[in-house]
């Protein structure tokens, strides 16, 4: 199956969404038809880039534009109600991380989802560096035996960016971090399998910005339903540079670790004779062998394979590669950690979507 003609593309949102524009702007699948953006200065310029016939400001007018597909890339507050909206205009949607910020969202968006006739996908960039995709493949080998324990850290101090231009305090003020938590358990679950079915958290206060009362971490404990313990470590207020993704999955049969600052991959395979330490092996955030404009989403070669992955499904007729129940899989452990910590780390169950 090919597609009859290029997708009628919008992007809302033009901070992230920008990163974003510039993958899916190469790719002749898809025409750059709309953009939307509460800043004018950003909107303009962003327009001005990418020729964008149809900028706009309110988001309901930008969906008039008879777009195709629709990238949401506002504030974390507003990814449930754009999506639902976009997909109940008929058009296939990219949503930012995460996927809703309430239960109630997740009903509502899973309902969209399963009455639209556009596919949804969570834009969980991560889920699509090159060394996830490779560890992904050597678990399902057998090199590590049966997943036992996994965990994984995202540090990156956000103060800096919790001001908009205007010097107004934007959406990262209120984010409890571990809400933020599929950057690294996505991953993780991928890598494994199996879904998170209990959550416990805790968190630390506000002692950087107490003026904001802004959380500074969040950690959370999940059991998923393949009796694997998983630990998340969010740290957006932080005395810390640089920032750090950081991963660790260990095994019956050995273990593999992407370790802090390093862009590559350390691993033990006990099938190895005599292996008495770690190997490192060239596995990275980028693919070998991608384009040299793969890059131009900022997080090595993740976003272009990630877009090109949701671009094959639609146009091949596929499932969403990270549909609404996966993408809520990776999303609902941090609103129940979350929540767990409210009430003193107490175990919350995590509702099943499917």
């Amino acid at each position: 199956m090919s597609l009859v003609r290029p997708l009628r593309l919008g992007v809302a949102g033009l901070r992230r969404g920008a990163a974003l524009l510039r993958v899916l702007a190469r790719d002749p699948r898809v025409i750059v038809t709309a953009c939307c953006d509460l800043d004018p200065v950003r909107l303009e310029a962003v327009a001005t880039e990418f020729a964008v016939p149809t900028p706009c400001r309110e988001f309901t007018r930008f969906l008039e534009a008879g777009l195709d597909l629709v990238v949401v890339a506002t504030p974390m507050g507003l990814h449930a109600e754009q999506s639902i909206a976009a997909l109940q205009s008929g058009a296939h949607v990219l949503s930012e991380v995460p996927a809703v910020a309430s239960l109630a969202e997740a009903e509502a968006l899973v309902a969209a989802a399963r009455e639209a006739r556009g596919l949804y996908m969570l834009a969980e960039n991560c889920c699509y560096w090159a060394f996830v995709e490779s560890w992904s493949a050597l678990v399902a080998a057998g090199r590590l035996g049966d997943p036992m324990y996994a965990e994984a850290e995202y540090v990156h101090d956000c103060r800096s960016l919790m001001r908009e231009r205007d010097g107004s305090l934007n959406w990262r003020t209120t984010l409890p971090p571990i809400q933020y938590c599929t950057h690294s358990l996505g991953p993780l679950l991928k890598i494994m399998g199996g879904r998170c079915t209990r959550a416990m958290g805790l968190n630390g206060g506000s002692r950087l910005s107490p003026q904001w009362g802004t959380l500074d971490f969040g950690v959370g404990l999940f059991q998923t339903d393949r009796n694997v313990p998983i630990r998340i470590f969010c740290a957006f207020g932080i005395a810390r540079e640089p920032s750090y993704h950081a991963f660790t999955v260990y095994g019956t049969r050995g273990c593999l670790e992407r370790p802090r600052q390093k862009d590559e991959t350390l691993a033990y395979f006990e099938e190895i004779p005599e292996m008495t330490g770690m190997a490192t092996l060239p596995l990275g955030i980028r693919h070998a062998r991608a384009p040299a404009h793969a890059t131009a989403g900022g997080h090595g070669t993740a976003e272009w394979a990630m877009v090109r992955a949701f671009l094959d499904a639609i146009e091949e007729g596929r499932p969403s590669p990270i549909d609404v129940h996966a993408g809520l899989a990776m999303t609902l452990p941090g609103l129940c950690a979350h929540e767990s910590a409210l009430r003193g780390g107490m175990p919350i169950e995590i509702p099943d979507t499917r």
